[in-house]
């Protein structure tokens, strides 16, 4: 960052004062789950039952609005009078960064540490601390303390006037807001039993993941998915998970908790596919750790604290392929739980709304205009016995024909004239041979059909995917691969295809692009395909779909098999992920 000379030395000046005046050196160790990271001041505030405590990085543009906190030299280097550290820190407290009570005057505050150090970068959406760049800017740190007399109901916290302020606030570890600026008597009301539910009075100020439990239905081709986020804290007020009193969730414990969860909200919620009920299937449960870029598995699982301990729990309904309606039933409601946000996803995005009690039935209707509907492409088969027949023919009578001049050309020598005869088996030699290689060449793949060819097996390849059963998917695949790498191809193609970090999320391929591709003769008549392509799919879960885009280098052996183009060899050589693209979130 280029900064004016009048910047560079108030820095300077900054850091003189503040040499002799460090406690400590040290750094923020929050991570705000937030977005837009451009405030010149970063505020965050951490709650528990001793207090308040605050973390600053204030910027150089907005020293003049926090000069009350600042050491006696770097005061009066600002242009101001010299008034006592002590009486301006009072004032700062009482008018400047306050937090108060509700209905009681501002809290008491010390500062406990301050020191020049880099400001932390953070990434533009979460929040979560990134490597320094190449010019790190320096920014002023204050750590400040304000006890509790005795545990409040409800804080007012308010900032300094002309000063830009990006702030979050923790309580008991939890985010309460995703970032937003300070504004003047932000309005807080804490919940000391269930921090989750402690809330801003602005309802701009809320956080975006602040439902206890939400729900999604995705309807694509052959299966329609129930999705259900919510906190084990909350679903034990319906079935005992051994949650009460209990502070942490300890890893070797999830497996059976989950277990439970599973088989409790495969009862409820109950969808309906065209009118019929089907038997769910249960795809995937896991505790999930999500942030506003993505929501990802917790694995390796580790101990999760039961406050904000989140499960992720999948159902799926297959069908024939794509509904005219669905529905999803709700009932699990609370006094806490009254609204509940949920989406119903199909190939034109998520549509999202809210249930109520008296609302409680998501229902999905079939208004795609154009569905995309998943298709085999029914391969040009391979040369037949006549243009096989004819590669060898072509060659007998090219022989022959050769031969037949030759003893035309010694006769003509002897006699001086070829006879009749002679003449004609010339000239029928002539057009057997002619027609002979007119068939084989006919039989012969050029190459822009062997890019046709090797595009069509791969999107086969792809589409035999979007089946779930495991034995319609190798139906499918027996389509374009040979039985001996039918398993191989079944293995890495799935893969390709699942997000790791989603517990198992399967992409579902929307396109496929053929970007080079070199050959060369192969056995049984095939060939031997050097092929780049590209595939685009998306990946919907958690009310969100994701675009993703991967490339492959492969090489590829294809061969005819009983009347038919197959793959009969696969070797994987390259893998990339393109972007831009969406996080695997």
């Amino acid at each position: 960052m280029t900064r004016d000379k009048r910047s560079l030395g108030l820095q300077a000046l900054v850091l003189v004062a503040l040499l002799g005046w460090s406690t400590g050196v040290g750094r923020a160790d929050a991570i705000i789950r937030v977005r837009a990271m451009t405030a010149s001041t970063i505020a965050e505030f951490f709650i528990d039952e001793q207090g308040v405590r605050v973390e600053l990085e204030i910027g150089f543009n907005d020293l003049p609005a926090f000069s009350n906190l600042l050491p006696d030299g770097l005061y009066e280097k600002l242009g101001n009078e010299p008034r006592p550290l002590e009486q301006r820190l009072a004032e700062f407290f009482a008018g400047d960064l306050t937090v108060a009570v509700r209905g009681v005057s501002p809290l008491p505050g010390r500062v406990t540490r301050m020191e020049v150090r880099e400001r932390i970068r953070r990434d533009e959406v979460t929040g979560e601390p990134l490597p320094p760049g190449d010019e790190p800017e320096k920014v002023v740190f204050a750590e400040l303390s304000y006890p509790f007399p005795a545990r409040p109901d409800a804080l007012i916290l308010s900032g300094p006037a002309g000063a830009s302020i990006g702030f979050v606030v923790y309580h008991r570890g939890l985010p309460v807001n995703d970032f937003r600026y300070l504004v003047r008597r932000c309005e807080l009301e804490l919940d000391w039993d269930d921090p989750w539910y402690s809330r801003f009075v602005n309802r701009n100020l809320r956080r975006a993941y602040d439902a206890a439990m939400s729900g999604f239905i995705y309807v694509e081709p052959y299966e329609v998915r129930k999705e259900i986020i919510a906190r084990p804290k909350d679903l034990q007020q319906w079935i005992d998970l051994g949650l009460e009193g209990a502070s942490v969730i300890p890893a070797e414990a999830q497996p059976e908790l989950t277990q439970r969860v599973a088989e409790f909200l495969r009862e409820r919620h109950r969808v309906t596919v065209d009118g019929r009920e089907i038997d769910p299937e249960l795809a995937r449960i896991n505790f999930l750790r999500r942030t506003l870029r993505n929501s990802t598995v917790v694995d390796p699982p580790e101990d999760l604290d039961v406050i904000s301990a989140t499960l992720g729990a999948i159902f799926v309904y297959p069908t024939d392929g794509l509904p005219e309606r669905v529905t999803m039933e709700w009932d699990l409601f609370s006094e806490r739980i009254a609204r509940v946000p949920v989406a119903s996803v199909d190939q034109a995005g998520p549509l999202p709304s809210f249930l109520t009690p008296d609302d409680s039935i998501l229902v999905w209707d079939n208004f795609l205009t154009n569905p995309v509907l998943p298709t085999l492409i029914a391969t040009e088969p391979p040369p037949g016995p006549a243009a096989r027949a004819a590669t060898w023919l072509r060659w007998v009578l090219a022989a022959g024909l050769l031969a037949l001049l030759a003893i035309a050309v010694m006769r003509k020598r002897r006699q001086g004239s070829f006879t009749r005869a002679a003449t004609l088996t010339a000239l029928a030699l002539v057009v057997l041979t002619s027609g002979a290689f007119w068939i084989g060449t006919a039989g012969r793949m050029s190459e822009p059909r062997k890019e046709r060819l090797v595009s069509e097996l791969l999107n086969n390849v792809y589409r035999a995917f979007d089946f779930r059963d495991e034995e319609r998917i190798y139906d499918v695949l027996e389509q374009s691969v040979s039985g001996d790498l039918l398993t191989a191809i079944y293995l890495e193609t799935r893969r390709g295809l699942e997000l790791r970090n989603q517990g198992g999320a399967r992409v579902k391929v929307k396109e496929l692009e053929l970007v080079e591709l070199e050959t060369r003769s192969g056995t049984n008549g095939g060939f031997v395909a050097r092929a780049v392509w590209n595939v685009a799919g998306s990946v919907g879960h958690w009310g969100h779909v994701h675009q993703r885009t991967n490339r492959y280098l492969a090489s590829l052996g294809i061969e005819p098999v009983d009347g038919v183009w197959k793959l009969t060899s696969l070797e994987l050589l390259e893998e990339e992920r393109l972007e831009p693209g969406a996080s695997e979130g």
